[in-house]
């Protein structure tokens, strides 16, 4: 067969339960994928297996298969899944209980190799790439489990095994990587989140989960089961596209997928043609995830209402250090309230107090208690929307690289037997592309003032303590607008929090967007991060709604 199709039933530990029913129910497949790890998921998978040795896998996901396997199976549509997370050989032996305690006959491979021994750390997992799910797929498996692997390789991997491209295949793989990373996030590429919600012919309400239909010389088209919620249009792609990347160059284990070469065409009703996508050979090095344990948190939160704000959050400040001392403390106060208002709680502002501490104790009662015990002894109209509770565990995250011919990437058929992944003959380092700074430009002659979301989307996302924010263009007429006119400076206006920050900014002409990774802004990472956006996937509705001077020969 000439096309490939692919489809995602999850795009985190925790998505939508049916997606896999619906998704196998809902029309043609050839492949059914499911995306369950995340850096914060590898945490708490290290944390389960801790716990527990025999785990360190994504247990949802053999209930998930529990209602599907037999339809699956009756269908020819294989299972591809990294719900392996920390021991993908576990929840390999798991299915094949579970095959067998349905009566079915499954043959599962898995992939391992990417667990690092780091006495030092919780977790250290290796982004391996496509080429151990190929032969798995090549060796005849219905389901093919993994660990840590790039989210994109879960339908690389198929298209390896389908069109037999080699490592030298490079634009094909590209091509590829390009349609995994479409749709990896589930929805977010049919409608999920996306800044026009209310475009959408179902208003948003219940995203159908995604198709990409792959060809031999890797182009796609995304698409999804008909009748089913959202929408995929060039902008539900391009949101998709631009989240969670830095530069043009997307490095890869199998490839470097250069993001800039990137064309989408609006080829009929919910399809968009993803093509010209070109790749370089792949750095020497692969990616490495490392969680470690960083001590332990609480929070509680205090609601100051009416007069003297500042002076109240400025009272309890002074208390709470002067009770368990100023190491480890956050304070914020977010300026939630209205002026002359009749309502209690539109007239409050809220003031949230952190402490991390390596001391569970002082992390724990110490700090809580303390800040109950304000209650009848602070600021007039003392309330707290936290009970007094105990500190948990935190993880901190990092990232750093290891050579890829030092891991025992491995194929494990289910026959059993075990085939070593050669890494690549042929690495490259990326030349890369330039954070590319412009100068502001004056003014246009005539504007009027405006959200600047009336002629742009964004999407935002994290990677480790740093955050990525892109935005687009809407229309061919605001690209130039846009280019010229955000620069990391007006940035800087428009979100404050980024002027100390260390910011790159990329250009993807074809996308008519600009991408900003903003350093460090997540802190020591998603499960150690303190913002009220921990994450930062509202950064990029913040940018729109900032309220700027629009060029009024440019219509919304």
């Amino acid at each position: 067969m000439s096309v490939l199709r692919v489809g995602n039933a999850s795009g985190f530990y925790g998505d939508r339960f049916t997606a896999w029913r619906e998704m196998l129910d809902g029309g043609e497949l050839d492949v059914l994928t499911g995306d369950y790890l995340a850096e914060l998921t590898m945490l708490i998978l290290g944390r389960d297996r801790m716990r527990d040795p025999s785990l360190g896998y994504a247990k949802t996901f053999l209930r998930q298969a529990e209602g599907v396997l037999g339809t699956a199976l009756d269908r020819g549509v294989t299972l591809v899944t990294n719900a392996g997370g920390l021991n993908p050989a576990g929840l390999a032996d798991a299915i094949r209980s579970l095959g067998d305690r349905l009566g079915l006959q499954v043959r599962v491979g898995y992939v391992e190799g990417d667990a690092l021994q780091r006495p030092d750390a919780l977790t250290a997992n290796a982004y391996l790439g496509a080429f151990g799910i190929a032969a798995c797929l090549d060796a005849g498996a219905d389901v093919v489990v993994t660990g840590r692997v790039t989210d994109a390789s879960l339908a690389v991997g198929p298209a390896v095994a389908r069109f037999g491209w080699t490592r030298d295949d490079l634009d094909a793989l590209a091509g590829a990587t390009v349609a995994g990373h479409l749709i990896e996030c589930g929805a977010q590429v049919t409608g999920g989140n996306f800044s026009f919600f209310t475009e959408l012919p179902d208003g948003g309400h219940r995203p159908g989960f995604p198709i990409a239909e792959l060809h031999p010389d890797g182009s796609s088209v995304l698409t999804k089961h008909s009748g089913t919620g959202g929408a995929v249009t060039v902008e539900t792609v391009t949101a998709q596209l631009l989240y969670e990347v830095g530069g043009p160059d997307y490095l890869g284990p199998d490839v470097v997928t250069r993001l800039d070469t990137v064309r989408l065409e609006q080829e009929g009703p919910d399809r968009v043609r993803v093509s010209g996508v070109r790749g370089t050979p792949p750095p020497d090095t692969l990616k490495v995830g490392v969680n470690n344990l960083g001590g332990f948190r609480n929070a509680m939160t205090f609601v100051l209402c009416g007069l003297d704000i500042p002076a109240k959050a400025a009272l309890v400040r002074g208390q709470i250090e002067e009770s368990v001392g100023t190491e480890g403390l956050e304070f914020t106060l977010a300026r939630t309230d209205h002026p002359d208002t009749g309502d209690t709680e539109a007239a409050s502002a809220l003031l949230h107090v952190h402490l991390r501490d390596g001391d569970k104790s002082r992390a724990g009662r110490a700090f809580s208690a303390a800040a109950v015990e304000l209650a009848l002894a602070s600021y007039p109209g003392c309330t707290l929307t936290t009970l007094p509770g105990d500190a948990t565990p935190y993880g901190v995250f990092t990232a750093d690289t290891i050579a890829q011919d030092e891991v025992e990437h491995v194929a494990v058929l289910p026959s059993g037997e075990r085939v070593p992944i050669p890494a690549p003959v042929v690495t490259a380092t990326p030349a890369g592309a330039s954070a590319r700074e412009v100068t502001a430009v004056p003014a246009p002659a005539a504007t009027r003032r405006g959200p600047l979301g009336e002629l742009v989307g964004a999407r935002s996302g994290d990677k480790g303590g740093d955050a990525n924010l892109g935005v687009w263009a809407r229309t061919d007429a605001t690209w130039p607008w846009l280019r010229d006119w955000l620069t990391v400076e007006r940035l800087a206006e428009l979100l404050p929090e980024t002027a100390a920050l260390t910011v790159e900014r990329y250009e993807l002409p074809n996308l008519r967007a600009v991408n900003f990774v903003i350093r460090g802004l997540l802190g020591q990472g998603v499960a150690a991060s303190t913002r009220f956006d921990p994450q930062a996937k509202a950064l990029g509705e913040l940018l729109r709604s900032r309220v700027v001077d629009l060029p009024t020969e440019v219509p919304a």
